[in-house]
């Protein structure tokens, strides 16, 4: 197991040399955020970043994410060139020894959530989601911004996206990631990377638009479209885990046995209605999320991929990134970590 950390580039206020100090955190989480969605990414932007992370003491483990141009997940006619810059983007990941690329396949939105700075009784903060609220919103109509935004849409390019996908159900979804998963997966094999798709956050539609990565038959349809090491999961425990149908421990252990799990996600979430919830401490006791099951099954399955706290509190007077500050997160590697030592201890392989 690598323990990694999310970092933003020098924009971040969180810098590299704190991150460093943070005890078992060896491996960095970044992106090349200036490349506009849907164009290759430059080997020399990549290298870059790289060196930038290893001069600083920490190896760039995990790229997250490569966004997926709208017209790949719409199946539109342009899809092939974006597909062609995405295969460029990771045959430039791999040649430089990067072994892990996160994305995901939400239309429009990526996570989504409709407060950064829920008030919680000890004075600490983190994001929360209210369906209801959601509900209430008309994009077409409300002057509306909504937090987790993948990019920034013009109200007229949104009003077009969310047309085009009125003409896409679910099954039309599916069968655009096949497409796209059966034209980069061997490549990425070939490459040596390790392609993890992210959940969908939250794991039900919004606002009328399909979402299909929501649970553990979502995650075995997925899986099983094109047979490769390089074709598996981002286990996000925060993501799943307000689908309250789904036992997360065991979901985890089945992914992680059939060697589908690549990186992990460690965020504990606190359901307040069947689909509601605030992103709570990392520990089991204060979530609905069994961090230590989650830990132990990893452990126990031989698990050697990435692992990163998630989303943390804002704590401690700290201002930032919602979500992405630095003591809560730090907080939340070292319960991992210290699950984790425990139960290798206690569980020998």
């Amino acid at each position: 197991m690598k323990m990694t950390f999310r970092w933003y580039g020098k924009d971040d206020p969180v810098k590299l040399q704190y991150i460093r100090q943070v005890p078992a955190v060896k491996g960095i989480v970044s992106a090349l955020y200036y490349v506009p969605v849907g164009e290759a990414w430059p080997k020399e932007g990549i290298a870059s970043l790289k060196r930038e992370i290893e001069d600083n003491g920490l190896e760039f483990t995990v790229i997250e994410s490569i966004p997926v141009h709208e017209d790949i997940k719409l199946g539109r006619s342009t899809r092939d060139g974006y597909i062609e810059n995405y295969i460029q983007s990771i045959q430039n990941m791999g040649g430089l020894g990067i072994p892990y690329l996160c994305y995901n396949f939400m239309p429009v939105f990526d996570w989504t959530r409709s407060d950064l700075q829920m008030k919680h009784e000890d004075g600490s903060t983190s994001l929360s989601y209210d369906h209801q609220q959601l509900e209430n919103v008309d994009l077409r109509k409300d002057d509306f911004s909504l937090p987790g935004w993948a990019t920034s849409y013009s109200k007229d390019e949104l009003d077009s996206l969310l047309d085009a996908y009125e003409e896409v159900d679910s099954e039309t979804l599916w069968e655009n990631l096949e497409y796209f998963l059966k034209a980069v997966v061997p490549v990425a094999e070939k490459s040596g990377v390790k392609m993890a798709i992210h959940p969908d956050d939250p794991p039900w539609p919004i606002f009328g638009l399909p979402r299909i990565i929501t649970d553990e038959k979502a995650l075995d349809r997925l899986t099983s479209i094109v047979d490769s090491p390089s074709n598996g999961l981002t286990f996000c425990t925060g993501s799943l885990g307000p689908n309250g149908d789904m036992n997360i421990v065991e979901t985890i252990r089945k992914f992680s046995r059939l060697g589908k799990v690549h990186f992990v996600h460690t965020r504990n979430i606190k359901r307040t209605g069947t689909h509601s919830f605030y992103e709570s401490r990392h520990p089991t006791e204060f979530g609905d999320v069994d961090m230590y099951g989650v830990v132990k099954a990893l452990v126990e399955t031989g698990f050697a991929g990435a692992i990163r706290p998630d989303h943390g509190r804002m704590i401690w007077g700290e201002t930032g990134r919602p979500g992405y500050g630095l003591y809560d997160r730090a907080l939340g590697a070292m319960y991992v970590y210290g699950l984790w030592e425990a139960c290798e201890k206690c569980n020998p392989l």
